[in-house]
């Protein structure tokens, strides 16, 4: 007759449940993997699939048990790490956003909203645009494999127990976090450069001729400046993306205190 202890349940429950939570946390943060319209029995069943792998080459964890109030706590310190790996990523899919909404309330598109599947909310059609430029790219670098690759490297680097983690990593996310505005700025500085001299240029010639209709004229060739420099651009855009993205992957690597990660060329 095959016996087994409460002990050993406890172990076997805290070897599955600890890991799973940090895996499903960043899954459900993390761009890409996380977003909504991908449905919830795909993200639960890709952090199960990892869980499973990734719990037999774990170290010795401490037999506490899961239910206990210090295994609850173990239990929220991982889905901590796991948020604060995939938020470090999501930051720069927000900058991008934030780009395109500074260039389409600039171009007059700024009534122009769509639903963003990705943060349930309305964004400008030019920031979809380009997140789904952004998408691509880092789908295209496997931008999601290498974050699977780096949670499943933080167990090693941030091993689960009862240490908790160290409060630089907060103060390291909030200054990550004030990135979105430098970057959603340098990425529409061309477009804004542009749309300022045409504002000048338009200034300029209702001074000159009053009775010209600046609303009727304005608008149009905002319009079309605003389209035309962001198609010459969207080459020069991508690279800086790229970019863009590695630095999130270092950010994420500063968290979980990797020292180094080989990109795809």
């Amino acid at each position: 007759m095959i016996s087994v202890t409460t002990a050993e349940i406890h172990a076997l429950l805290a070897a599955f449940i600890w890991p799973l939570s940090r895996i499903l946390a960043l899954i459900t943060t993390a761009p890409v993997l996380g977003n909504p319209s991908l449905p919830v029995q795909v993200k639960l069943g890709l952090a199960l699939l990892v869980t499973i792998l990734v719990a037999p080459t774990l170290d010795s964890l401490p037999q506490i048990d899961p239910g206990s109030g210090i295994g609850l706590l173990i239990l929220m310190q991982q889905v901590i790490i796991g948020i604060a790996i995939g938020f470090s990523m999501r930051i720069v899919f927000v900058a991008v956003e934030m780009t395109g909404e500074i260039v389409g309330l600039q171009m007059g598109l700024g009534f122009a909203t769509m639903i963003d599947p990705m943060s349930s909310g309305q964004i400008p059609l030019i920031g979809r645009f380009l997140g789904l430029i952004a998408s691509l790219a880092f789908i295209a670098i496997d931008g999601h494999l290498i974050m699977i690759a780096l949670v499943v490297q933080s167990f090693q680097t941030l091993p689960i127990g009862t240490v908790g983690v160290a409060s630089s990593m907060f103060s390291d996310i909030a200054i990550w976090g004030r990135e979105i505005f430098l970057f959603g700025l340098q990425l529409s500085l061309p477009v804004l450069a542009a749309l300022l001299i045409t504002n000048l240029a338009l200034g300029i010639l209702s001074r000159a001729a009053p009775q010209l209709n600046i609303f009727a004229v304005g608008f149009p060739l905002t319009l079309t400046v605003g389209l035309l420099v962001l198609a010459l651009s969207i080459p020069y855009f991508t690279p800086l993306l790229e970019q863009l993205i590695q630095d999130g992957f270092g950010m994420m690597m500063r968290i979980v205190g990797l020292p180094s990660i080989k990109f795809p060329e």
